[in-house]
């Protein structure tokens, strides 16, 4: 992975050249390229890539956020990581229906996201939302037929064209009443932590901090 700084914009070439033509490497970056890039420039918003440029992503650095969470859809890990050093490692649970970015699919996203919103801070455990807005709490041992999102929100922005309505799918990470599910596939889309972990994560994690889902 090359970078070079031109007219203050960075240059991202990789090596071999990808050839952007499938799904995967259309996300562009492998988790190591994501890390030395964040390394180098911070995390990135995409820029417009020009005529005969396909072998390269021109990004714009901003200010590099202090954390970055990585999501791995394979083991149903959710991982934080501080300056490329991982600080905390919990279980998560994904979309039952896989992976994907249609909208009415239930399925969860691949690629870079933001966090665009915080919801529920200081919140008691358990609180129940309903479009982002405090209406109940749950209690364990309380029925978990339904799909609540609890505790705390993180409410996600996609980064890359292929994700880019995610915010409009409403996909969060979030606390959830089905506990017992957490560590498979199991939610509608969104990524569900233990309600305890939600809170720690939501500590830790300010908007704007770069998020990352891969298989």
């Amino acid at each position: 992975m090359t970078f070079v700084q031109k007219e203050n914009t960075f240059v991202a070439g990789c090596s071999p050249p990808v050839n952007c033509g499938s799904l995967r490497k259309r996300l562009w970056l492998t988790h190591k390229d994501l890390k030395e890039m964040i390394s180098a420039v911070g995390f990135f918003q995409a820029a417009v890539i020009p005529p005969n440029t396909k072998n390269a992503l021109m990004v714009a650095p901003i200010t590099p956020p202090p954390y970055l969470i990585e999501v791995h859809v394979g083991n149903q890990r959710l991982q934080l990581f501080q300056k490329n050093r991982m600080i905390r490692d919990w279980s998560c649970s994904t979309s039952k229906f896989g992976v994907g970015f249609q909208e009415g699919s239930q399925k969860t996203p691949l690629g870079r996201f933001v966090v665009r919103e915080r919801h529920g801070e200081g919140a008691e455990i358990g609180t129940i939302f309903r479009s982002r807005k405090p209406v109940g709490i749950w209690r364990p041992g309380m029925e978990t037929q339904s799909d609540l999102v609890l505790t705390r929100i993180l409410w996600l922005h996609g980064l890359d064209p292929i994700n880019a309505n995610t915010w409009q799918r409403y996909i969060y990470i979030h606390g959830t009443n089905d506990e017992d599910a957490i560590g498979r596939p199991a939610s509608h889309g969104c990524i569900r932590l233990r309600n305890q972990d939600m809170i720690e994560l939501f500590d830790l994690t300010p908007e704007g901090t770069a998020v990352w889902i891969q298989e």
